[in-house]
């Protein structure tokens, strides 16, 4: 087992479900986070790791796609057109892994909870979709 797997911290705790709708618990295995996805009453333990890896590359994917919008965008909300500050916005979206994984999750998973941003997986745990619905219903619980 890799030594970091062992202080891993879960990034999308509450953001992941099966592929049903029904959302997956976090549970530790010894120190290892995994969600746990029912799958016909069976619960099966994934490693978090192994989910947020997936996300994390499906959505610097999406970024990469959409990098220079997205740079022009937060200029203009920042109201700044200098070339240090689009270099500095630029590095920071190319590599969202990370920045996710240095920062506390508790401070931004709420607003993608409040996007409708869902993570669904398979009962193996392979990433089926990202969804931001926003217009859903916010999961109960």
């Amino acid at each position: 087992m890799e030594g970091s797997e062992c202080s891993y911290q879960a990034l999308f705790e509450g953001l992941v479900y099966n592929e049903q709708g029904v959302p997956a618990e976090l549970r530790f295995v010894g120190s290892v986070p995994h969600y746990v996805v029912v799958d016909d009453g069976f619960e099966r333990h994934v490693r978090a790791k192994c989910v947020d890896d997936a996300v994390l590359g499906e959505l610097q994917g999406q970024v990469d796609a959409q990098q220079d919008e997205l740079v022009d965008a937060m200029l203009r909300a920042l109201g700044r057109d200098d070339v240090f500050t689009k270099a500095a916005l630029g590095a920071s979206l190319g590599d969202i892994a990370t920045n996710l994984r240095a920062s506390a999750p508790w401070q931004w998973r709420p607003w993608l909870q409040m996007l409708g941003f869902r993570i669904i997986i398979d009962v193996h745990g392979h990433l089926v979709e990202l969804t931001y619905d926003a217009s859903s219903e916010p999961p109960e619980g």
